[in-house]
């Protein structure tokens, strides 16, 4: 049995490795091929591209790489004709995968969308594709299964892959002392994992950082990159705060969410593992004044951030757009300094929260979800 993945985020590396372990605990000879990243090649993977180490966000830069997305869409389409997968696993990444999508619905292959993107906060209109080109929708989210089965789309709650890989976490304990056994209450800050995305918010986090450690002496911050060249963006940036006692690293985001009181993040499943380990946080997402007002226009959901959306709350500070700056995001987080009642308030919430919707096991539920619909089709088609 052949499954085909189209992956083309960091997140989505993770859950889809993930994904193709509980695949092979269910059945040993699958056989998983396609576009993703270097964790899902490590989990046996053959990848026909490498397509999550070239994540492109803003219109200009995909336009600027739609000849390559063109060109894999065709590659794609070619082991569809001549190797014919038994399934097409789709992760997020919505402008390529629809076009996946349709290319497997042409050759009459089952096409499954783990982690969907979010129709429900921004598109909804897009659910027509939705229906029409993908067989399944898995669902990350408990209030999506019912908003796709009333729009005519199979849709199963599975719950977030991102719980699957936190509880065998290991963190490097060595960092971790090191960094405890030096002064002061330490701020996480949480650039991104794609380029642009460091690019456009990590100097209002500075700048907020510069407010904070005003207000607060004692603070120091901890910026985690997510590869070596984001780092060397962070470390000529962090140069134009020289009052600011900052270190930048890079493969430390984890350790630098347990050892932070607080942090402030860009919008994304990042969100998840903060509610997971429960850190209080403002979360900033700048984009293009070209794109700002489309995204409002076409933001239909309360929240942006996915804990706000699972807790029906701002328990996460939201600043987003185009205009606002680091004193709005210091205004946001310095009330968890100031006051230990306010602090312990959110944190309580957090913990309460991250009970009722942290649950693991989605990849193991998607992985039977997957094999139970392929294989009713493989007997069917046997009869």
């Amino acid at each position: 049995m052949r499954i085909f993945f189209s992956v083309g985020e960091p997140s989505g590396d993770v859950h889809g490795a993930n994904l193709i372990r509980a695949l092979r605990n269910v059945r040993s000879d699958i056989e998983t091929v396609g576009f993703g990243g270097d964790r899902m090649a490590e989990a046996g993977c053959a990848h026909l591209f490498p397509l999550c180490n070239h994540a492109v966000m803003g219109l200009s830069r995909v336009l600027t790489a739609l000849p390559q997305f063109m060109s894999l869409l065709s590659q794609a389409d070619r082991y569809f004709r001549h190797h014919r997968p038994d399934a097409v696993v789709l992760i997020d990444y919505p402008g390529f995968n629809w076009w996946m999508a349709r290319r497997a619905k042409f050759h009459g292959i089952p096409v499954f969308y783990f982690v969907p993107p979010q129709l429900w906060a921004w598109a909804s209109w897009r659910v027509k594709k939705m229906r029409r080109f993908v067989d399944h929708v898995l669902c990350s989210l408990p209030f999506e299964e019912t908003w796709y089965r009333e729009r005519g789309v199979h849709a199963d709650y599975i719950g977030h892959p991102f719980f699957d890989d936190l509880p065998s976490q290991k963190l490097d304990g060595r960092f971790l002392s090191v960094q405890r056994e030096r002064e002061g209450t330490i701020v996480g800050i949480l650039p991104g994992s794609r380029t642009q995305e460091v690019e456009r918010n990590l100097r209002p986090q500075l700048d907020a950082a510069r407010i904070i450690h005003q207000a607060r002496p004692e603070t120091r911050f901890l910026v985690a990159s997510f590869k070596d060249s984001q780092q060397r963006f962070a470390d000529q940036m962090v140069r134009e705060f020289p009052e600011l006692p900052i270190e930048t690293f890079v493969g430390k985001t984890p350790e630098v969410m347990e050892l932070s009181k607080a942090c402030i993040s860009v919008s994304g499943s990042v969100s998840l593992e903060l509610l997971y380990r429960a850190k209080p946080t403002v979360i900033v997402y700048r984009v293009g004044r070209i794109m700002a007002p489309i995204i409002r226009s076409l933001l239909k959901a309360k929240y942006v951030t996915l804990v706000n959306l699972l807790a029906d709350k701002m328990l996460y500070p939201e600043l987003t757009g185009e205009h606002f700056q680091g004193a709005d995001v210091a205004r946001a987080f310095l009330p968890w300094l100031n006051d230990e009642r306010a602090y312990d308030s959110v944190l309580h919430e957090l913990q309460a929260l991250r009970e009722r919707t942290a649950r693991p096991g989605a990849c193991d539920r998607a992985a039977q979800r997957i094999m139970e619909v392929v294989e009713a089709k493989v007997k069917n088609c046997a009869a």
